[in-house]
């Protein structure tokens, strides 16, 4: 797997726990697999941004997901 793959799954997975983290909190329990997944996600950000320092910004996320898609579909 490229960078671009890890870190647009990364967004994805650390997107996704968001809500859990939510749902955790308002029924009152402890948000563990929220967590886990966030440690998950930020991880393989971490990697892929370490792998090509200085490729990933703010603005070029919308471009790594194009990538990212457009290799999935071809």
């Amino acid at each position: 797997m490229d960078a671009d793959t890890f870190f647009v799954a990364g967004i994805v997975i650390a997107g996704f726990s968001f809500p859990s983290i939510v749902s955790s909190f308002s029924e009152g329990r402890g948000p563990r697999v929220a967590i886990l997944l966030l440690v998950i996600g930020g991880g393989m950000i971490a990697y892929a941004v370490n792998q090509q320092p200085g490729k990933y910004t703010f603005a070029t996320i919308p471009d790594a997901f194009v990538r990212v898609v457009g290799h999935l579909i071809n």
